[in-house]
């Protein structure tokens, strides 16, 4: 169907569009032919109620969603409008994204939408290829009587950033441990640098309430939270204008901002685990052709990003069998290089080598579960295969 309104000239987002109204007429056919699975759908929260105070998403569903059904496709005898309005908000509210290599769709789970939001969860999630299934496993040990929860947010986001985007697709103020402290679990992945005294850190004092102003930790300088939400803003955007390809580019962008943001603000480690995926992977920058000093930089970006992960996403995580993949590699090189020229010995060859083995252990255990065919389970095999050419197990 896509394929065929592509060449009568839909465009992208009117596909989409379709696609989205089709959704909706699948549920409410619902109610008529699958009774039980109607029932399951209208179990999930819609915040209907929150929805309809906030004018600007509920006249965009009016006229993108609900009009056209009833008005547009004449489906008013299947439903009326505050029964759309519901869906819609189903929909928004409980979907989950899934899909492999860039294939994208919207999907709700009978049961996966039971889990509370955490931005540190203790599970993670992806979804067969071939049969759609949601496939949750804990990330980490969970105490008796502790909530399963995920993420909703992306873990590379401030709080500001992470709490505007779940209010305005989830309808709800995320108030978790991350949120509520000003340093991030101690990440200090929002942290500014000050202009005026250039020592101190600014931060949000009062994480929980969105517009509170941010004042340095040191003279005390207050900052607006509209003021820091705009110059995030410019700072992303300027992130974004940059191919991802482009290490000189990235590289240009952590000197441009390194002494305005802290060395663990979320957008210099996006600009970071770019550099940590793309080094050693393009022409130019293929492994064999790197300096001994852009290798110790790979290496360099991959601790400080793995550093961050380890408290905000830890255990069985798919950020953390990855970037562990990427930095399996510039250790070893570099310690071929170390030994060759008598700079280190033998005994510390050897514990540098021990370390590839766990991060390539860890890494292939890790994105091994992933599913068959998706990048990620490519790359654990990958580790699978380093580790029995290094005669490990």
């Amino acid at each position: 169907m896509a394929g065929d309104l592509l060449r009568l000239g839909a465009a992208p987002g009117q596909v989409r569009d379709l696609y989205e109204l089709i959704m909706i007429v699948r549920i409410l056919l619902m109610r008529q032919n699958s009774p039980e699975q109607y029932a399951l759908v209208m179990r999930m929260e819609s915040h209907s109620e929150e929805r309809r105070g906030n004018a600007t998403l509920w006249q965009h569903y009016e006229e993108k969603v609900v009009k056209r059904l009833i008005e547009l496709w004449q489906l008013g005898d299947l439903a009326e409008a505050q029964q759309v309005h519901e869906i819609c908000g189903i929909l928004d509210v409980n979907c989950f994204e899934i899909g492999q290599n860039g294939a994208k769709a919207r999907t709700l789970y009978p049961s996966a939408f039971l889990l509370a939001h955490d931005c540190s969860p203790n599970t993670a999630h992806t979804d067969d290829p071939g049969t759609y299934a949601i496939l949750l496993r804990t990330s980490r040990r969970v105490h008796e009587q502790e909530a399963l929860t995920l993420s909703y947010a992306y873990t590379l986001q401030g709080t500001l950033k992470r709490r505007s985007f779940m209010h305005e697709g989830k309808l709800f103020w995320c108030q978790c441990r991350r949120c509520a402290d000003p340093k991030e679990l101690g990440t200090d992945c929002s942290a500014l640098a000050c202009r005026s005294c250039r020592l101190g850190s600014i931060r949000a004092v009062q994480p929980l309430e969105q517009t509170a102003d941010w004042a340095c930790d040191r003279c005390q300088r207050q900052v607006s939270a509209q003021e820091v939400e705009h110059q995030l803003e410019r700072i992303n955007n300027d992130l974004e204008a940059i191919d991802v390809h482009d290490i000189p580019g990235l590289e240009n962008f952590l000197i441009r901002y390194r002494d305005v943001l802290r060395p663990n603000h979320y957008l210099l480690l996006s600009a970071k685990y770019s550099l940590c995926q793309i080094y050693g992977r393009i022409e130019g920058y293929l492994l064999p052709q790197m300096q001994p000093e852009d290798i110790a930089r790979k290496e360099r970006y991959c601790r400080e990003f793995l550093a961050i992960i380890d408290v905000l996403e830890p255990g069985l995580t798919r950020l953390r069998g990855l970037i562990m993949y990427e930095l399996h590699a510039p250790i070893m090189i570099l310690a071929q290089i170390a030994i060759q020229k008598g700079q280190i010995s033998a005994k510390e060859f050897q514990c540098r080598i021990k370390e590839v083995i766990k991060l390539l252990q860890q890494s292939r255990d890790i994105l091994k579960l992933e599913p068959q065919g998706s990048n990620e389970h490519e790359m654990g095999s990958a580790a699978a295969d380093a580790l029995i050419k290094m005669g490990c197990k």
